[in-house]
This record gives C-alpha cells, structure tokens and sequence, in this order.
C-alpha cells in the first residue's frame, strides 16, 4: 500500500505572521524602501555628478587644449616628388584620419563630425603686395592652410569657393584661396586679389582669391584651434627693440592643392585635429583618460599613431592637464561630501536598528513564550530571518530600481552594494538583536529604568574606545583637512559622527541627574501630574542610548549639512563682492579719461540706485624714492574718495566701516593729506610724509588710519585719499549699491561714458560660482542630507514614543478610573515626553555647535563654493554654524514630541479603557 503525504496540521510561520501583523511588515518595508533608495542613489549621484562635471570641463575647455592634434612632417625630400605630393592629398589624408581616430586607446575616442585635418604651414611668409595694409611699415605675414571639409563649416559671402585645376603638384605656379570675412576687411582683400609666395624654385606661387567665407561655428575646433583662421591678428616684432606690429594671417586652400606648398620656404605639416568624444566618458574614466594621453604622447601608443602617419609623428594635447584640474576639484569636493554621507548612514543605520528594537519588543512576550516551551534559538532566529527577508529583500530591490530609474549615467554595482548593505543589515541585526533577548528562558525580567541602571565594565571600555576614536578623528581632520591632496579618510569624514556618538553616552550617563534633581521639589507639588510624568521618565529602559545617538547625529549632521550650505553661500557673497566692490561697478580699468558728470547724474537718478560713490583709481602708482621705504614697496593702487558716500558704500555692502573722519579732520592742514592705507603698507610706510607720483602729478601723503578691506579694490596695497584733492577729482569708477539695479541701463550708462567702460553685476559674478556640475551635484547631496538628517530625527522621535506607547495607553488607563482628567493625561503624556526631547534637542544644539567649531579648521569649501570662479580670485571659504540649520531641527523635535504624546493621550481619550484593563495583562 502507497505511503500517503500527509498535510502539515499548522499554516506556514511567515504567512501566518504576514497575515496576523500586516501594517508592522508593510511600515519596515516602506523604511527599507526609502532608506535602500538613498544608499543606492548616493553613488549614484556622485558618478552623476562627476560624469557630467568631466564632460563639462572637456566641453566648457578651449578647443586648442582640449584637442588631440597629430602631426607630422612631409615625407622626406629624398623620397620621390609623387610619393610626397600624394601624402599630401585629400585621399591619402582622409585614409590616415580614419586609420588614427582607430589607434588612441579607451578611453580616448575621437568625435569625427567634429574633428579635421589638412596641411598647414608653420612658418610665416612676408607678402610684399603694396596694397596690403601695413600699421608699422611692416608687410603683414601668412601662413596657408589646405583644411578639409571648409564648405561643410562656411558660408559663402562674396565670389566662389577655391577649387584645384587639374592636378595639382609641386611645379604648379598659381592656386585658389579664400579668406574669412574678418580676415578680408582687416588686410583690404577682395575677390580676385593675388598674393605672391616666394618658392625654391626661382618662380613665385600666386595665390589667387576668389571667395570670402564666414565661419558657421566659430567656437568649434575647426576655427578655433588655430585662432587665424577666422581672423588676422596684430602681432609685435620680436626682432624690434621698439613695440612695432605687423598683421599675421591665414589664407585657406583647396584640400588638393596642398603639394603645391611643399616648393614654398613655409615649412609645411600635415595635422590631424580630433575633437575628443565625450558621450561615453564616465566619471570613472578621468584618472584613466590622463593615463592614455601619457601612453600615446611618449609610450606604445605613439608607435601606433607613427606606423600610420609616418617616423616623424606627434601627438599634442591638454586633454591630460584638463582631466587632473577635474581630479583635484573633484577630491576636494568628495572629502567634503563624504562627511555627509557618513553621518547620513551612521543616522539610517541607528534608526533601522531602533526599528528592529521596537519590533522585538512589541513580540517579547510572544517570543518569550516560544522559548519556554521548548523553542531553539536557532530555529526562533530561523523563522524572524524569513519573514523579515520576506518584507525586506523586495523593498530594498525596489528602492534600488528606483536610484537606477532616477539617477541614470551612474556605475549600478556601487548602488547595488549599498542596497544590498541595507537589506543585510536588517535581515541580519534585526533577528539576532531580538534571539539574543531570549538566550534563557524568562517570562518576565527586572525593571531596567534609567535612573538605576549601572553601565558595565565592558560598556565603558567601549566607551573609552570610541572616545579615543574621536578625539583621534577631530585632531586629523583638523590638521590634515579636506583640502585639495588629503585624500577622503573614512575615518576623519565619521568625526562629526564620532563626535554625536560620544556625546550621546555622555548624555545617557548625566540624563539621570537632572531627573533626580527635579523629581525632590515636583514630589512637593499638590498636583500629581508632575511627579507622575517625572517618574515614568525615570522608568524609561536604559536602552534609550540609541534613539539619542540617532537624534544627535541626525541633529549634528543636519546642523553640520545647513552650516557648509550657508558657508558656501557666504563664500560666493563674498567673493562676488570682493570682485565687484558694490552692487555694481562702471569702470574703465586702466581708463584715463574720468566718467562724465552727466553719467554720473544719470546714474544718481536710476530707478533702485539707493547710493552711488564716485572714486578715482590709479593703479601701480609709483612712490617717489625715499630712504625710510622698503625697496618692495614701489607701487600702490591710489584712491580718491569722496568719504562720506565711500563710507555708506562701506556700510551697505557690510565691508569694514570706513574712518570718514580720518581724512575730515585733518583735510586742508598744510600741503600733506591724510591717508588711508592697508596694513601692510602702513607697517612699511610709517607715521611720516611720503610722495606719490600720481597721474595729475605729485601728491604727498601720510598715513591717518589703517582699514583691512575697501570697496574700490581687491587684494591691492592701496591708499585712500579724499577726492577733494585737485589732483583726485575726477573719477575712473562708479560703485553703485541697490537692490533691484537695472543692468540694462547701466550698460547704457556705461556706453555713455567711453568705449573702454564696462559694467559688472554683484549678482551676476556670483552666478559665475555656480554653473559646474561639480558644485550643483555636491550642493544637492548636502541638500539632501539635510533634508534626510532632519527626516530620520523625526522618524527616530516617533519610533521612541512608540516603543512605550502600549505602556502609556495602559497607565492612561488606569489613572483615569482613579479620576484623572482627559487635560491631565495630555499634559502627563507632553510633560513624560518632554525630558528626553529636551535633552535631545539641548544636546543636539550643543553637539552641533561644537562639532562645526573643532572641524571648522579641517574644513575647507572653496572648491565646492568658488571653482567655477575667475582664476585670479581669491578662493577662500570657511565653514561657520549657522543658527538656522542648528535651531530648526532641533526646535521640530521638541514640538513633534509634544504633539505625538498630545496625540496619543487624544486617541486613547476617544477608546475604551476595557483592553486595557483586562484582568492579566502585564504590561
């Protein structure tokens, strides 16, 4: 008789648990979810924004640094006429480009649409055509280039474009050409003019023109490599002792015409310009993309490149100094950026254990009773692993799918790693932190209240070890920083982590101090609300260290986040401002002529101008030669001011108060005027009378104070004297200060003054500060972590109040059969709540404040805040506590405290006391 499989009596552990506490699985599913979408979109994120910021700093580059231009000489003249006059031809030029675009190593690709080649000529020959312009009676000099493709990047303005009749050789005497629009107005040329060359072989070249052509894209590599191509240029005599300039310029040949240059004393080359293709290029490829320019400048991969073009072959480029400038910002910014990630995840980590921590108390009992039954560890441990996997692993490969979905252009194993982290943490931490409870057998357990639990020896040397951890992290990040060099060390970004982590024990070891203190005069009081609440938060399980320690990173890293954001903002204030001076600037810099007083006026009299001072630069203004000077101290950027307005200008703009009176008081006293220095040329000038040689002539001066920083200037030595001198009334410089300035109209103002005035918006040199991806990636993740840091606090605040919340309901409960009024329990609830809020949100506030003051020395923002400024500014940005970013969180955790206990007590209002009474209830 066949054996029959018999039906298992009981339904399966993980659907029967799935059924019976579905909100419990749906709610840590929704929290993995989240947190597995952040881990995975942070890598992701950082490969973005580092994608885009390498193609961005190849793209945004100048095409002749980022070009990869190979070159080569003419075969050599021993070989026969034919052989060099067809590795000059179109056919044979076209075959090697594609040849080379194949022969640079990954990543280097080069973007053909974009990229030429040709013959050119490297040696400048003198035209000695009498109506060709001459500025110095010098004849103007060209080179001749045969690039591909012309038709293809010009437009045709006047006449046809040059073609070759028949074939073109060494022995040809006349070929077409045809010039830019710019090259041709500047150099009188037209249609049918002709330009002799002189050759080896007794009879000139004539080059006839017969077109002028306008560049379609200036900007693009085919014209911009080689800059006179689109337009001629004034070039000094370098053989002149006296600054005489000739004209430089390029006439462009037919592609096939190019044999006809090798007769000629012009040296000519074949070039293979490659724009590089930067549509496959990731962030991961900047290291390896310096690697391969290194390899085909001076390693096998030039070999390559000569097999195909000849012995002679080179490969120039900046490609390489571009992708290191983009490494070095980049590690500045990721140093910074990884101490937002770390406090992020040590946040998310802490909350994801208090969640496990929750549901193994809400099941104690459960659990508890399993294992006095008979119940194995193992298989205890077993059962929670399934069903927590059963919740888990999906969610996490949802929040994975939807980094991938939202962050594309990003490497997936980093994110899969970081998600994979997340689902093992849980899975793993959150059964063995609840079997680990339950290694012997107990139904009930002692009271572990705060007030009386005694830390353990082995408590207080992990302790000990975290705190030599900190304080090891702190002094490294102080002395080493985050500067450009330091590397990222993962141990100095955890500092403000460290930092939160200490003050939390210390925080847990002195929170049953002040509830000691305060319960003696609370027993005193008539009514019972006071001491009730006091002593149910006495009765708070010693295990409350992991809700404050993610309250107190949470809290520091939002506070650490909101402070590097405000630091960046303050930077890019203050360097727009040092630019600038003002709000805005209409100056000639170098101009000797003054600004008009009817634009001055009209200035005055625009809408939003609240205050305009008119000042006078001379900048490098010699000092007359004097025993008492140092001989470092020649020149100086002299000053006139007019010193009330320069001083409201000071006061508006925030800049150090201007000493008005200096120059007042002592003004019209003799022939020496007061003066305003810097204070390093007054440490070299003294207390004496010195002469300055300005402009309108000699002006002697002293030193009457002594001011940091002025409006009118950047980092020059400068002197401030009053324009009422005669020699300084006439200014060069309107500053101007408003807050809703029209640019349009200062442009007209400026137009108005002079050719050489210009006009420069505060608010569009700080934009200047803001347009790299680099930035704007790095700016949204601290962003985010402000936001997440503020999100997890919160989360961590409920996840608190609801591991007691069942104990609460149930003293609710109960005192309301004893009389205790639905008032009375909300304020039992909010005053209960209240200790720990209190403490953490002081201790956040405190914690934060204190961590942004040690690290503010390690911390360096100037590549996250000023990369993307002018080269010759000053980039300095410090990190300082901003009050917002330190009250705000903190402030949203006492109120949520008090508005969940006030929720609660309003719920349990609502319900019967019944379940809660039942006879048998331990809780």
């Amino acid at each position: 008789m066949n054996a029959t499989k018999i039906q298992a009596a009981c339904a399966p552990w993980v659907r029967t648990r799935l059924r019976t506490a579905p909100g419990i699985s749906a709610a840590l599913a929704v929290l993995v979810l989240l947190t597995a979408f952040l881990a995975a979109a942070f890598p992701r994120a950082v490969d973005a924004y580092g994608t885009k910021a390498l193609r961005h700093d190849i793209t945004a580059a100048r095409p002749g640094q980022s070009v990869l231009e190979v070159t080569t000489p003419p075969p050599a003249l021993g070989q026969a006429p034919s052989v060099r006059e067809h590795a000059m031809r179109e056919d044979a030029l076209a075959e090697a480009d594609r040849a080379l675009a194949g022969a640079f190593p990954a990543p280097l690709r080069a973007d053909l649409p974009r990229s030429s080649y040709g013959v050119h000529t490297t040696e400048p020959v003198a035209a000695q055509e009498p109506w060709l312009p001459r500025p110095d009676a010098l004849p103007p000099r060209f080179t001749y280039a045969a690039p591909s493709a012309l038709p293809e990047h010009s437009t045709l303005r006047s006449g046809r474009r040059p073609v070759v009749h028949g074939r073109v050789t060494q022995d040809s005497r006349e070929v077409e050409a045809a010039v830019t629009a710019e090259t041709a107005a500047e150099l009188r040329m037209r249609p049918g003019s002709t330009i002799s060359v002189p050759t080896t072989r007794g009879a000139p070249l004539t080059v006839r023109i017969t077109g002028i052509v306008a560049p379609l894209r200036p900007e693009s590599g085919y014209w911009a490599v080689d800059p006179l191509f689109r337009a001629p240029s004034l070039v000094r005599d370098p053989g002149s002792r006296t600054p005489v300039f000739f004209w430089r310029a390029t006439l462009l040949l037919p592609p096939d015409a190019a044999p006809a240059l090798l007769a000629t004393m012009s040296e000519p080359e074949l070039y293979w310009r490659f724009a590089p293709d930067v549509s496959d290029l990731t962030a991961a490829d900047a290291s390896r993309l310096g690697t391969a320019v290194a390899v085909t400048e001076n390693g096998p991969g030039l070999l390559k490149l000569r097999d195909i073009a000849g012995p002679n072959t080179a490969l120039t480029t900046d490609l390489d100094a571009i992708a290191e400038a983009h490494l070095a910002t980049r590690a500045a910014i990721d140093s910074v950026v990884t101490v937002a990630a770390m406090g992020i995840g040590a946040v998310a980590a802490v909350v994801l254990l208090m969640t496990g921590g929750l549901i193994g108390a809400r099941r104690h009992h459960e659990l508890a009773l399993l294992r006095s039954r008979g119940g194995s560890l193992r298989g205890i441990g077993g059962r929670l692993l399934a069903e927590t996997a059963v919740a888990v692993l999906p969610a996490a490969a949802l929040g994975l799918l939807l980094a991938v979905l939202l962050v594309p252009q990003a490497r997936f194993l980093p994110a899969a790693l970081a998600a994979g982290a997340v689902a093992a943490l849980v899975c793993v931490v959150l059964p063995l932190r609840t079997t680990l409870h339950h290694r012997r057998p107990l139904l009930h357990g002692a009271r572990d209240d705060v007030v009386n639990a005694r830390p353990s020896r082995r408590r207080t040397v992990a302790e000990l070890t975290l705190l030599v951890l900190a304080v090891g992290a702190v002094a490294a990040l102080r002395r080493r920083g985050t500067s450009p060099g330091s590397g990222t060390d993962l141990l100095i970004s955890a500092a403000p982590v460290l930092v939160g982590l200490i003050a939390a024990l210390v925080l847990v070891r002195l929170y049953p101090l002040p509830l000691r203190l305060a319960s003696r005069p609370v027993a005193r009081l008539r009514g019972a609300v006071g001491f009730l609440s006091l002593a149910r938060a006495g009765r708070a399980p010693s295990s409350g260290t992991l809700p404050l320690l993610a309250l107190l990173v949470a809290l520091t890293t939002a506070a650490f986040g909101g402070s590097v954001l405000a630091g960046i903002a303050d930077a890019r204030d203050a360097a727009a401002l040092r630019a600038v001076g003002a709000d805005a600037r209409i100056s000639g810099e170098g101009a000797l002529n003054p600004v008009p007083d009817d634009v001055v006026r009209r200035v005055r009299a625009m809408d939003g101008a609240e205050g305009v001072a008119a000042v006078r630069i001379e900048y490098t203004t010699p000092l007359a030669a004097s025993a008492d000077v140092r001989s470092d101290t020649k020149h100086v950027t002299l000053i006139g001011v007019e010193p009330g307005s320069y001083a409201r200008l000071a006061r508006d703009t925030g800049l150090p108060a201007f000493p008005a009176d200096a120059l007042e008081e002592t003004a019209g006293k003799g022939e020496v005027l007061p003066a305003v220095a810097s204070p390093a040329l007054a440490k070299r000038l003294g207390d004496r009378p010195h002469t300055v040689r300005s402009q309108a002539g000699d002006i002697r001066v002293r030193v009457a104070a002594v001011l940091p920083r002025t409006s009118a200037v950047s980092d020059a030595e400068f002197l401030i004297v009053d324009s009422a001198a005669p020699s300084m009334d006439r200014p060069t410089t309107l500053l101007v200060t408003g807050s809703s300035l029209d640019g349009a109209q200062l442009r007209a103002a400026a137009r108005a003054a002079g050719p050489e005035y210009a006009v420069r918006i505060r608010a569009v040199e700080r934009g200047v500060f803001t347009d790299t991806p680099l930035q704007t990636g790095a700016e949204q993740i601290y962003g985010a972590a402000v936001a997440a840091g503020a999100g997890y606090a919160l989360l961590a605040v409920l996840l608190s109040l609801l591991q007691t919340a069942p104990e609460r309901t149930t003293l609710l409960a109960r005192l309301r059969t004893m009389g205790l009024t639905t008032r009375q329990g909300r304020r039992l609830l909010a005053f209960e709540a209240m200790p720990q809020a209190l403490l953490a949100a002081s201790g956040g506030l405190l914690v934060g404040w204190a961590t942004i003051a040690l690290l503010a020395p390690g911390i360096d923002l100037a590549a996250l805040a000023l990369a993307g400024g002018r080269p010759g500014a000053a980039h300095t940005a410090s990190l300082r506590a901003d009050p917002g970013s330190l009250a705000l969180p903190a402030l949203g955790v006492v109120v949520l405290a008090g508005a969940v206990a006030g929720v609660q007590a309003w719920w349990a209002g609502r319900r019967g006391s019944i379940k809660e009474l039942r006879a048998g209830d331990t809780r």
